[in-house]
């Protein structure tokens, strides 16, 4: 019997105007459908068909508030966003709370992004907030724990880094996959129920230079 492995992408946000063009308009949906796909072939057809193996869905958490049922999914993926993980505002609240609900259960996983990453974060007690550091762009070293090298198989990771916000600390029973010297938590798992990435492994160099021209041109940061 053919595997399926069924996605809902909870979009916590849309990309750019011409990031969001470059992907046929879907979203981060697309993004991140895009980078499961390739990653798909690159285990080969024997363990997941790129093409039919994977049912992705998208899902509006800041304005529709849509949520999947979970006995209709077998995972979580929590994207990226230009909003604040810590605000006390109806819908980041209820994504928490979605996100509890995930957790409390022993089936359905979960991949937080970023944004994402600093849900799960809160949704488990950590403190989530600003970093007094400031912003943490581009390519960064992500320095990882013995159980991070076990788990990625390398000594190091490169990712794309977008962020302000951070998980000072790691929850309890959680294992810290690695840091870096702005952020301490860059990543978070529990084997078979979820794992987390401070840095975007979605972006492009082409899709982050985009999101860092368009954040200078607003002043968010100097063009330095």
């Amino acid at each position: 019997m053919q595997r399926h492995l069924r996605i809902a992408v909870l979009e916590a946000g849309t990309p750019l105007p011409a990031v969001n063009a470059y992907y046929k308009d879907e979203g981060y949906c697309g993004i991140f459908s895009a980078l499961l796909r390739s990653s798909a072939k690159i285990l080969g057809k024997e363990c997941l068909d790129p093409d039919t193996g994977l049912q992705i869905t998208k899902w509006d958490v800041v304005d529709a508030q849509e949520y999947p049922k979970l006995e209709d999914i077998d995972a979580v993926l929590i994207t990226g966003s230009k909003h604040n993980s810590y605000e006390d505002v109806p819908w980041i609240n209820r994504l928490v709370k979605f996100t509890q609900q995930v957790l409390a259960q022993d089936r359905v996983r979960i991949l937080g992004i970023c944004f994402g990453h600093q849900i799960v974060g809160r949704a488990l007690g950590a403190k989530v907030g600003r970093n007094d550091q400031g912003w943490e762009i581009a390519v960064c070293d992500m320095d990882l724990t013995e159980e991070g090298k076990e788990l990625f198989g390398l000594e190091k990771i490169r990712i794309q880094q977008m962020h302000q916000g951070i998980v000072y600390n790691c929850p309890p029973g959680v294992t810290l996959l690695g840091s870096s010297p702005r952020c301490a938590v860059q990543g978070i798992y529990a084997p078979r129920r979820f794992v987390t990435v401070q840095g975007h492994p979605e972006f492009t160099g082409a899709i982050e230079k985009v999101v860092i021209h368009s954040r200078a041109k607003a002043g968010i940061f100097s063009e330095d």
